[in-house]
């Protein structure tokens, strides 16, 4: 379908695979951080691509540039709930490295698609 222009955003599909990644590390979580850590987590992931679907919603650019911040600002706060999870040895060195690494990554091609909307006010 035509209609829902986000999805031909490689960024889109990428902050999809992010959520799919956040959901496989937080299932080692321990049973105590089901509605504490894990629950952030997932939450704050799900969060990037559907701020991206709901800008991409937007007939304005300044609205679809705002919407670009929230996800960017989820990146952010997944970001950081990974720390939180290296530092209380819910996931391994490697595994907070590779997820740096792909968010830094996601976090590129949104502040490319950002400057692609700004570039487009007059």
């Amino acid at each position: 379908m035509n209609d829902f222009y986000y999805r031909k955003l490689n960024v889109y599909h990428k902050s999809m695979q992010l959520v799919a990644n956040v959901y496989q590390l937080s299932k080692a979580f321990p049973e105590c951080e089901k509605f504490g850590l894990s629950n952030q987590i997932q939450r704050a992931a799900v969060s990037v691509p559907s701020n991206i679907a709901e800008g991409m919603g937007r007939f304005s650019n300044k609205e679809r540039i705002h919407f670009l911040e929230m996800a960017n600002g989820s990146l952010m706060e997944v970001m950081c709930q990974l720390e939180v999870a290296l530092i209380l040895q819910y996931i391994s060195q490697q595994q907070f490295d590779e997820q740096e690494l792909f968010i830094s990554e996601t976090t590129k091609m949104l502040v490319g698609l950002r400057k692609n909307f700004e570039d487009k006010i007059v």
